[in-house]
């Protein structure tokens, strides 16, 4: 009776496991690798980048399994320690020996001379675990201006010291942080002055930028002077989307890629190049497998059964959200150039883990939810 007892929890746990969210990133990650293969082919990193993004979906995949098992309620209790470790974490960049300078950005650590990783990926999930506990326990305020600050306090030192490191992942961060903050109780009126706020000060966050960064504000700014290197590049990553026509040129056969203007094709312009060889097709279904992706992720939100699950939820949504947005939005001119990579489909090892347990976290939230908690989320507390 207990083994039948067993077997029929198992089959419940099954049952209720989202397997249409679990199928959209490992479709994206057959794409991925062969986009990988076609950018790559005859390249000097050829086929260890290939061989990087397989077996990095691989170890996805099992840690996924292992964040679909696990309750991620109990991870509210120990949020100092994930506010510890994405602190920590970052900080391994600084270590002599260990860290790796790449794209101009000191951004890496090397891994046994294997490959190497980007620590700000794994702070995405420890800030938006450890973000998630505090605003729970600090709803009550949220409302205020005086509570609002204490939670900006809260997320600076972890955002400010990721966006020091990769201004990218900074961004990422701060979108991730506004989300989760407007979810959590932050009044539309207080959040749209704080937005106001926000956009007074670009001016003043521009003279801190590195020159390549103010290059690339300035090409979204002009995209018609092509003495910027960023605007050209801008130019040949629409003229790629353009020449894909409506079936594109077939796997392997674009040429914008051979002409080596479009740069970190593998991963900051891998859509571009998706567009070129599998055309306007091809476009239309990774955008709309992406918004398979979105719509799951809030119908988890829509039936979190506690306020804490619904917030990390919401906090993976606008990570992912932001950085699909952001990177589509920059191959066509709508949004600056960032080295925001595109979940599932860019290049890149850790990203790709980071982003599998971000998924096997949330479908562990869709698993165990029995009751409508959301409404729960929106309700403004009365001053």
């Amino acid at each position: 009776m207990g083994v039948a007892l067993t077997l029929r929890g198992i089959w419940s746990f099954l049952r209720r496991i989202d397997f249409l969210l679990i199928a959209v990133p490992l479709a994206l990650g057959v794409l991925s690798v062969l986009m990988i293969n076609s950018i790559t082919l005859g390249s000097a990193g050829y086929p260890k980048q290939v061989v990087i993004q397989i077996a990095a979906f691989s170890i996805g995949l099992v840690v996924m399994i292992v964040a679909i098992i696990i309750d991620s309620s109990i991870f509210e209790r120990f949020y100092l320690i994930f506010y510890a470790l994405s602190i920590l974490i970052q900080l391994t960049v600084f270590i002599p020996g260990l860290s790796l300078t790449k794209y101009g950005t000191r951004a890496w650590i090397n891994l046994f001379g294997i490959t190497t990783m980007q620590p700000s990926e794994l702070v995405k999930i420890t800030f938006v675990i450890a973000l998630a506990a505090y605003l729970t326990r600090r709803r009550d305020t949220l409302f205020t201006f005086k509570g609002f600050c204490m939670a900006f306090a809260y997320a600076l030192p972890i955002v400010g010291l990721v966006a020091y490191i990769d201004l990218g992942a900074g961004i990422i961060m701060s979108f991730v942080f506004v989300g989760m903050v407007f979810a959590a109780g932050l009044k539309g009126s207080l959040f749209l002055k704080l937005a106001g706020a926000f956009i007074l000060s670009i001016p003043i966050i521009y003279r801190f930028m590195e020159p390549h960064q103010k290059e690339r504000f300035e090409a979204f700014l002009h995209p018609d002077n092509t003495k910027i290197e960023a605007t050209y590049q801008l130019m040949q990553s629409k003229v790629a989307i353009g020449s894909g026509g409506f079936f594109g040129k077939g796997l392997g056969n674009g040429s914008i890629k051979e002409s080596g203007f479009l740069p970190v094709q593998e991963s900051d312009f891998i859509y571009s190049i998706i567009c070129e060889e599998l055309g306007f097709v091809g476009g239309v279904a990774v955008i709309s497998l992406y918004a398979i992706m979105i719509l799951r992720i809030w119908r988890i939100i829509a039936n979190a059964r506690e306020v804490f699950s619904a917030l990390m939820v919401m906090g993976f949504l606008c990570m992912f959200g932001f950085q699909i947005f952001e990177n589509i939005g920059m191959t066509m001119g709508v949004m600056p150039i960032t080295g925001i990579t595109l979940p599932f489909l860019s290049a890149g090892g850790s990203s790709v883990v980071v982003n599998m347990i971000a998924i096997g976290l949330m479908v562990g939230v869709g698993v165990r939810s029995h009751t409508r908690a959301y409404k729960h989320i929106h309700t403004t507390p009365t001053p």
